[in-house]
């Protein structure tokens, strides 16, 4: 409920900005507009750094001063269009809903106030300026974050294992790419809660940016007052919120809304065609473009566009190798016009379920499975995006744009789902979503937290955490039921056989302070490296000639480390004997010190600049335990890949409500909450919701 000091006055008409003890914005004006010049401005303050490397990705510009490791990212955007398709949907989003345009300008205007005079010293470390925003930089932005998330280049891996291997193939290896971002989420109805009221908690995985990728804030206006997690850049709260009287949380649905086409192009003499699927030449958009690069010489990019959608990779001439292949990429905002801004404003006026309900009807990208609850007692689980109609084929892998039956002919109606004994989970499993994708994650981490909900009837928020932090690995089971079966043990070494013993009776648990944790992984990875390098496989291991941005997702030693259930479990595996392979990495596990999984398994965060004086801290957790730390098993321990935030929504009493971020609310190296909150993520404890505004420090008016 609302109380006297949840308004968004206070009861006082005192406008400005507010800080709470782990230094978390809480801006209050009278106008959403106002609103979102201050969120902007507060946000510059906050992360200046932080939106200048996000403006110069999402323009293809990075390159210009972080140098050329930045040079692939650059080139991508650049032929995928992004700014310009940004900047579409932009005039649509004028044109149809003007409210909303004027809101997203108000944010840019705060942000270019709020960049001018900054003193991050990022900027005089590689001698850059802040650059002026435009009214389109926000929709760019958010396209560049999530442009991947639907992970189209998996069809790449799925065409060159089918072709190298065969479509039986395929199958081996469809699980989580290691590419692609996904989330814990669940929710308890108030039949399962102490109060009565739902609640809603999980913790979006992503790739652990420094500073982080959502923002803790609050938002404050005579029409609403919510709190939540915004991405830096974005007006707004997007994806986790709550207004008091309504919550919402998303997780990634895993849905597949993005095809790549193969084009035949040709060049002629007034420029370049493409070969339709009625078979006429067409002339192909094309202009260049010239992308600075720290260091070295300017690099020029062809840019080119077919009917199907903008050239990635390859042209004319084919592939950087020769290869006579063309790769166009279509996607729904740059077919449509639209990236779904239109919801952001009706999110944070929403009052109940049903408001949350209609704003996610007109959600573009990315498509995410939502969950709701408010005070009433209402509930929502379900799908909301935009996912085109087309046939399988373009599903699952490249299709010719030269032959018919690939186009679009809609869009499919978005799914929706109930809950089961008062609870709902989304773990990026095959669940609601699964009419409208290819690949899921592996439901254990799923299956992990309804069963642990399943342990007790009642639930509160205070309770949550420790669902956060469950480290049970359910994915071990068939690696280990190989060492059970691991016949003839008079032929293991001693060291061998007690390591064998020791995880067969270890209880599973990808604990930091666990020296099993740490011999199950070693013996994970050896297993992973030997499989990798089968001669069966040796077609995979040389990656082609595609941009170097999109070559995690075909990189065989990852598939092979993230797909490694399904190979151990297979009734045959191309005749390879796994059995000796279980043995001899075992025996080469027994030969090492004892260690513990926090010894290797520490968090590697990406900074744009990066700095090596800064201490890695050890980690729990696995790629399919509920603590979804990702390491790439075979390759590194390290984890780039984690819960990028932490929330507990509690519908009960806003103010009950818990969350926390990977380092802390302020982007700036010398502020007090740069990373204040890292100790809080490491333990899985929670930072109080603050509404009480007299529990505030006032930072200024403006």
């Amino acid at each position: 409920m609302t109380s006297e000091t949840d308004r968004p006055d206070g009861g006082s008409g005192r406008h400005g900005v507010f800080r709470d003890a782990w230094g978390i914005p809480h801006l209050r004006a009278g106008s959403a507009r106002a609103l979102a010049c201050l969120q902007g401005l507060v946000t510059a303050r906050d992360r200046a750094w932080q939106l200048e490397v996000e403006r110069h990705r999402a323009r293809g510009t990075s390159a210009s001063f972080l140098g050329p490791e930045a040079l692939s990212w650059d080139r991508f955007v650049r032929r995928a269009r992004l700014d310009d398709t940004a900047r579409r949907c932009f005039a649509t989003l004028q044109e149809r809903d003007p409210e909303t345009a004027d809101w997203v300008r108000s944010y840019v205007d705060g942000v270019n106030q709020g960049l001018d005079g900054t003193t991050a010293p990022e900027f005089t470390r590689v001698g850059l300026a802040p650059g002026r925003w435009e009214p389109w930089t926000p929709l760019a932005v958010w396209l560049s974050t999530h442009i991947l998330f639907a992970g189209f280049p998996a069809k790449l891996w799925r065409e060159e294992t089918a072709r190298h291997l065969g479509p039986e193939a395929v199958g081996l290896f469809a699980t989580d790419g290691p590419g692609t971002s996904g989330s814990n989420g669940w929710l308890v109805s108030g039949e399962r809660t102490r109060t009565g009221h739902a609640v809603i908690a999980g913790d979006p995985h992503r790739f652990i940016e420094d500073p982080g990728v959502y923002q803790q804030i609050r938002l404050a206006c005579d029409e609403f007052d919510v709190v939540g997690l915004a991405v830096p850049g974005v007006p707004g709260i997007a994806h986790f919120g709550h207004t008091g009287t309504v919550a919402w949380a998303i997780t990634n649905a895993m849905a597949d809304y993005q095809d790549l086409y193969r084009e035949r192009l040709r060049r002629t003499g007034a420029g370049v065609e493409a070969l339709g699927p009625d078979g006429t030449w067409r002339r192909v958009a094309r202009h260049t473009e010239l992308v600075r690069v720290a260091g070295e010489e300017t690099v020029e990019v062809e840019v080119l566009e077919t009917e199907r959608g903008p050239v990635i990779a390859g042209g004319p001439e084919g592939l950087d190798d020769g290869t006579p292949l063309a790769l166009a990429l279509r996607y729904p905002p740059r077919v449509t016009g639209d990236l779904g801004f239109s919801a952001l404003l009706p999110l944070l006026r929403a009052r109940r379920v049903a408001d949350v309900d209609r704003a996610f009807d007109v959600w573009a990208e990315p498509v995410d499975v939502v969950q709701a609850a408010d005070t009433e007692g209402g509930l929502l689980h379900r799908v909301a995006g935009r996912v085109p109609v087309r046939s399988e084929a373009n599903r699952t892998r490249l299709v010719p744009a030269w032959e018919p039956g690939h186009e679009w002919t809609g869009w499919h109606e978005t799914p929706r789902a109930g809950l089961t004994d008062g609870i709902a989970v989304m773990a990026n499993q095959r669940g609601p979503a699964a009419p409208l994708g290819v690949e899921f994650a592996p439901p254990h981490r799923a299956d992990r937290i309804r069963q642990l909900l399943a342990e007790r009837r009642e639930w509160s928020a205070s309770d949550m955490p420790a669902i956060h932090m469950d480290t049970y690995l359910a994915s071990a089971a068939p690696l280990l039921d190989h060492l059970a079966d691991l016949a003839g043990l008079d032929e293991l070494s001693d060291e061998a056989r007690e390591v064998r013993d020791r995880l067969l009776r270890w209880d599973r648990r990808m604990d930091a302070d666990s020296q099993d944790a740490a011999r199950f992984a070693a013996l994970r990875g050896a297993l992973v490296r030997r499989l990798a390098a089968e001669p069966a496989f040796a077609a995979l291991t040389a990656p082609p000639a595609y941009p170097e941005v999109l070559l995690p997702w075909l990189a065989l030693l990852p598939r092979v480390g993230f797909a490694l259930e399904h190979l151990l479990r297979a009734e045959d595996l191309y005749g390879i004997d796994r059995r000796a392979l279980v043995r001899a990495s075992l025996e080469e596990v027994a030969g090492q010190p004892a260690a513990r999984w926090g010894d290797t398994h520490r968090l590697a965060p990406w900074r744009a600049l990066p700095d090596p004086s800064d201490e890695a801290p050890a980690l729990s957790g696995d790629h399919d335990c509920v603590l979804c730390t990702s390491a790439v098993p075979g390759w590194t321990d390290l984890a780039a890949r984690g819960p990028a935030a932490r929330y507990v929504w509690d519908l009960a009493r806003r103010e009950d409500s818990r969350w926390v971020v990977p380092h802390g609310a302020d982007g700036h190296p010398d502020s007090p909450h740069h990373h204040d909150q890292l100790p809080l993520w490491l333990t899985g404890e929670l930072a109080p919701v603050v509404t009480d505004w007299a529990q505030l420090k006032k930072e200024s008016d403006v």
